[in-house]
């Protein structure tokens, strides 16, 4: 159950809403954190109705995330390989050659947005509606990050056609249900905000369309209330349940494309933003349609998430970042006690190896893991390994993600680069050899 948050950071979270509301002229605003899997604080600002945790606001691309989750419970199946070109699941596009794995991450070239008139305020249709042609392949494969709307409503397509049922069916009850988020649906249900755009010289508003977007949905139409997108938070901090396995949630978090538009360190997964901020790395995903801004991160190594969700097209400040920040601020968490744990490897094999002349350690990591990196101070290439099921191990992040870690007891191999126990050891099988005149002072 979350902890509340003490009284003074309640009043700290409250004042950044409240003038982020105020400045950014929402008409209404609602704002929590999450820790400790559920909602630790939350207000309502501007004309929204109490209770607020229970009006729905349009979720944007956060839509996006949902859909990709939905994606990775296929290949967690068997149905579907990342790599597979979309033609094997979604044939006659011209994004045939494309992979799945490149929609997930903005790397197929695909246009941003579908042909036909502005997707977000106009009625949408199917698939062969859109009338794809190879106009709308922009860029080619993997050459570079390129954010599309119209990727994700194939992934919709594929999503659909592979379950026999609409987008919308298959993420209610794969996702939103066995999560408890029965107050998310494709269209606003009940209580829900009315979208507003703001005159950008006047303080007066006016409304803004809703419809069905068709094959579109599935990048961005759904709407939830502030307690459904907490809990939305609170899988992505690990309370994943039966819908998605933790380790295919931490595949998800890999940074893939990288946007270098952004002034800050800003990167996209697989159907999640990956943002530096200010050292702490933040995933989630935003959301704009028109009417509606949202947002959802988290702050993993904290254990810590926040939310929003507001009635207007454009100009609030970015609010979630900073309320993790005033979070981290006033209650940093505090951490697991460490405790022993065997190692796993024999304990003559950790400690300094030399690739070359440059030292590193090998260390045993809790978990299971090895972590092979420089000294401290020292540059250098760092990165985690893993031993899988048929004994070998394999890199996890950094430079040497994917690659082979061989453990011998003279020497270590990790994809074909060489470390061994002292400077180019004469003993150890040194690619090319070392000069058998040895180290001398003589250049």
């Amino acid at each position: 159950m979350a902890e509340p948050v003490l009284p003074a950071t309640a009043r700290t979270l409250l004042a950044r809403t409240a003038r982020v509301q105020r400045d950014g002229r929402a008409p209404s605003l609602v704002a929590g954190v999450v820790r400790g899997g559920g909602l630790a604080w939350s207000a309502g600002r501007g004309d929204v109705a109490e209770p607020h945790l229970d009006v729905q606001y349009r979720l944007g691309s956060i839509s996006k995330t949902v859909t990709a989750v939905a994606v990775l419970r296929l290949r967690d199946e068997g149905r579907l390989d990342l790599d597979d070109p979309l033609d094997r699941h979604v044939p006659g596009t011209p994004f045939g050659d494309r992979s799945v794995g490149q929609l997930l991450a903005h790397l197929a070239g695909a246009a941003a947005e579908s042909p036909g008139g502005w997707w977000e305020r106009v009625p949408g249709g199917s698939l062969a509606d859109l009338g794809l042609a190879g106009g709308h392949v922009v860029l080619g494969e993997a050459r570079r990050f390129h954010y599309s709307n119209l990727g994700f409503g194939l992934l919709g397509e594929l999503v659909a056609r592979a379950r026999g049922r609409s987008w919308v069916d298959v993420v209610t009850a794969e996702v939103l249900a066995p999560l408890g988020m029965t107050r998310t649906t494709p269209r606003p249900s009940g209580r829900a905000a009315h979208g507003c755009a703001v005159h950008p010289w006047a303080d007066v508003v006016l409304p803004e369309p809703e419809h069905d977007a068709g094959v579109m949905a599935a990048a961005g139409q759904l709407w939830a209330t502030l307690d459904d997108l907490a809990r939305f938070a609170a899988f992505l901090l690990g309370d994943t349940g039966d819908v998605l396995s933790p380790a295919t949630l931490e595949e998800m978090a890999v940074p893939a494309g990288v946007d270098p538009s952004s002034p800050a360190w800003s990167a996209y997964g697989l159907g999640l933003q990956v943002l530096r901020v200010d050292g702490r790395t933040l995933t989630g995903h935003g959301g704009s349609m028109p009417g509606f801004l949202a947002g959802v991160f988290v702050d993993r190594e904290e254990g810590t998430g926040a939310v929003s969700l507001a009635n207007t097209t454009s100009g609030l400040d970015a609010l979630v970042p900073g309320l993790l920040a005033d979070l981290r601020a006033a209650e940093p968490r505090v951490v697991e006690a460490w405790s022993p744990s065997p190692s796993s490897v024999p304990l003559e094999r950790l400690g300094v190896w030399y690739w070359g002349p440059a030292p590193v350690a090998l260390r045993a990591l809790s978990g299971g893991l090895l972590h092979l990196g420089p000294l401290p101070g020292r540059p250098g290439r760092a990165s985690r390994f893993r031993r899988r099921e048929d004994g070998a191990w394999v890199g996890l992040d950094g430079y040497y993600a994917g690659e082979p870690l061989r453990i011998a007891e003279d020497h270590l191999d990790v994809g074909t680069f060489v470390f061994t126990r002292t400077p180019y050891d004469p003993a150890a099988p040194v690619p090319g050899g070392v000069d058998p005149r040895g180290w001398s002072a003589d250049a």
